[in-house]
């Protein structure tokens, strides 16, 4: 089975590594995007904020180019879908709604991050499509 590579400058866990390698295990693509939706998301009633994966196939291996979290910014008609926080491997950058940082500025984010993501992927909440490029 093809891993996914964890030598990064976050602390991606096994497990988060193994769920994804899981999900493009027949994929036979250069790249993939992961999109996991709550389909009763919105800027009214809340609920879990739309996250995106993409992976790039490096020989062996995939590769982690970034992962990105949206949320709703605004209210009523003028409620914007935009980047709550970006991890970006491949740009080495860490986005929040407040800048850009260093991607290790955003250590301490991803360590809150993806565990609560993986509990709610193990809920169930999420409608996941994979997408090759």
């Amino acid at each position: 089975m093809l891993t996914i590579n964890t030598d990064l400058p976050l602390p991606v866990s096994d497990t988060f590594a193994t769920k994804l390698a899981e999900l493009v295990k027949d994929i036979d693509s250069y790249s993939v995007t992961i999109n996991f939706r709550d389909e009763n998301y919105s800027a009214e009633n809340g609920g879990f904020h739309p996250v995106e994966i993409r992976l790039e196939h490096h020989r062996d291996h995939w590769r982690l180019c970034y992962i990105t979290e949206f949320c709703y910014v605004g209210t009523g008609y003028f409620a914007e879908l935009t980047k709550a926080i970006d991890f970006d491997f491949s740009y080495s950058t860490f986005q929040t709604l407040y800048g850009y940082f260093p991607i290790r500025a955003g250590r301490d984010m991803y360590e809150m991050w993806e565990p609560n993501f993986l509990s709610y992927w193990e809920m169930g909440v999420f409608t996941i499509k994979v997408t090759p490029n």
